[in-house]
């Protein structure tokens, strides 16, 4: 996994010769870089991924166990079956506030090492429910325990890896959302294939993706170091040479403190209100992924056929999103029409999937696969999330609006799900919401081409020998260090 050979950021120095080891500002040499970075990416972003394709293969898991008896077994309702998906994400609602307190106190990559064991136990106790109550007490639970390893591998990227190299690396681990719908379907196809089982296949599953997350869990705890200095795969020098690159991207506000003025900004920005919106209404599209089985089956599939008609759309995820980060990287100023192109194929599939009649079995299954491609567009959107607001407080509030408004998409929208076989009023609300997410990115890039405009503006007509008035105070009156994005008069948008 040589990330670093392919990646961007590093064809600056690629023209030089051996003979050019160029000395740093930093103090180190770009060869001494490229040795670090190769490492990281071969220790540090395979954990990432690992447990990130897991924790998507346990949400996903709920989709095939549908096919394969758990409704029937449960006696559960199409309402009931729909509140298993949302009660989930109340549970990983639930849990951000105490683990994000207990992440700042407790070593990193420990803590969530425990939290990936404690999942891989609760995931396999998904087995053993025989009513809708205790499946969804469980459901909750699990959905609780995953809470930490979104917000804590957003901290962990941050202290390997510098800014200009977060973009690849975030693409990398939403690819393990459609590997895991791929290699899941296979996984179910396979246990559905064994017909001496002595528990009903969906339960195998269960406890199979759960002893695996356990391992994976243990093989974190163990080897994630906690930082460049725990950093057994590094030598001195290269430890040394980690934290000088680390160094250089560190902003003044490099604070620990919460600040209230950054509050109020932030809840009178329309642009990080516009975020928050990002998150409803691109995840309010998530039944998709664990309802386009039942459609796939209501068309007269076996439970095997659909599971093989389900796994390509995995594939077609990890296509789309890696078309979107090309044109980003072709067109790195227009990152907001690139998400506009990026809904047009899922909304296309979605419209298909209501017009199509059940006699056009392969239209509706092609359909199902671009329906499920949501991941793309919230790669990107992600990206303009974290590009355009500074300061640590504010910074970190737009991810939080941004990750609540994700659990409420993903609470409410199951529950329009509920009228099988077509879900009808599920399938008429995603086109809806991917429509209002056309008019909200539309709005976004408005409102940052506006600002810029407004500040290459006040720039001109500025006096170029007082800069100093611009220079923002904190409460006792000495220039601020942590700027927020309007503080910062230079600070432009990116659209």
């Amino acid at each position: 996994m040589d990330i670093l050979k392919e990646s961007p950021e590093c064809s600056d120095n690629a023209d030089r010769t051996d003979g050019e080891m160029l000395e740093l500002s930093g103090g180190y040499t770009v060869e001494e870089e490229r040795a670090v970075l190769r490492k990281i990416d071969m220790v540090i972003l395979p954990f990432m991924c690992f447990v990130f394709f897991l924790q998507y293969l346990d949400k996903q898991s709920l989709s095939y166990a549908g096919v394969f008896g758990l409704i029937e077994d449960l006696n559960m309702t199409s309402s009931q079956y729909s509140w298993s998906s949302s009660i989930f994400y109340v549970g990983q609602l639930v849990s951000e506030y105490p683990f994000i307190y207990l992440m700042s106190r407790l070593p990193l990559t420990k803590f969530v090492g425990a939290t990936v064991i404690v999942w891989g136990i609760i995931c396999m106790c998904l087995a053993a429910p025989t009513n809708f109550a205790g499946f969804a007490a469980v459901r909750f639970l699990l959905g609780f325990s995953e809470g930490a390893v979104s917000p804590a591998f957003v901290t962990i990227t941050s202290i390997w890896y510098r800014k200009k190299e977060h973009n690849i690396r975030t693409a990398l681990w939403i690819t393990m959302n459609g590997l895991a719908q791929v290699i899941g379907c296979f996984l179910m196809y396979g246990i559905g294939k064994n017909t001496s089982l002595s528990i009903a296949p969906w339960r195998v599953l269960f406890i199979i993706c759960g002893a695996i997350t356990v391992l994976a869990g243990v093989g974190f705890f163990i080897l994630m170091p906690n930082g460049p200095k725990d950093a057994w795969f590094l030598n001195a020098r290269e430890r040394e040479v980690l934290s000088l690159r680390m160094a250089e991207d560190r902003e003044g506000g490099d604070k620990t403190s919460f600040s209230m003025v950054q509050l109020k900004e932030t809840l009178i920005d329309p642009k990080a209100w516009v975020v928050f919106w990002f998150g409803v209404l691109v995840c309010m599209q998530s039944p998709v992924l664990t309802f386009a089985s039942l459609v796939i089956k209501s068309i007269g599939y076996s439970k095997l056929e659909t599971m093989l008609y389900t796994a390509p759309s995995g594939a077609v995820q990890i296509v789309l999103l890696w078309i979107g980060a090309g044109l980003v990287y072709i067109f790195p100023h227009q990152r907001s029409l690139v998400v506009l192109a990026l809904i047009i194929p899922p909304l296309i599939g979605t419209v298909f999937l209501m017009k199509l009649d059940v006699a056009a079995q392969w239209g509706l299954i092609v359909a199902s696969w671009l329906a499920s491609c949501i991941t793309a567009s919230m790669t990107i959107l992600l990206s303009l999330a974290a590009s355009n607001f500074k300061g640590n407080t504010k910074r970190a509030i737009v991810n939080g609006m941004f990750f609540i408004g994700y659990c409420a998409g993903c609470i409410a929208s199951p529950q329009l799900w509920t009228h099988r076989p077509r879900y009808t009023s599920g399938v008429i609300t995603s086109i809806v919401t991917w429509c209002l997410l056309f008019c909200v990115v539309i709005l976004f890039r408005f409102l940052c081409v506006w600002d810029n405009k407004e500040r290459d503006k006040q720039a001109a007509n500025s006096d170029p020998m007082s800069v100093e008035q611009h220079v923002a105070l904190d409460e006792n009156g000495l220039p601020q260090t942590d700027l927020t994005d309007k503080q910062d008069r230079e600070f432009r948008y990116v659209w």
